[in-house]
């Protein structure tokens, strides 16, 4: 029997998740939602996750706002 997770940030990295919201907002948009200095002042995937790793109320903010956006995405059926 497998056990399924409810968790849905199981098996998704913290650079997958940067990068799809990145994609999505782009980083102005990003910097909008969430107000971090490293997605404001020249940022990068590199520095964001390197921040993000060190700062966990930031990245507790970050896993938020992609659970917010897979939430409000609808499947391709």
């Amino acid at each position: 029997m497998t056990a399924t997770s409810n968790d849905p940030l199981h098996g998704v990295t913290l650079q997958h998740i940067l990068t799809t919201l990145v994609e999505h907002y782009e980083w102005q948009g990003l910097a909008e939602r969430i107000d971090i200095r490293c997605f404001k002042s020249d940022p990068s995937i590199k520095s964001s996750l390197t921040f993000l790793r060190k700062t966990p109320w930031a990245r507790e903010k970050v896993e938020g706002l992609y659970v917010k956006l897979m939430r409000t995405k609808r499947p391709l059926d």
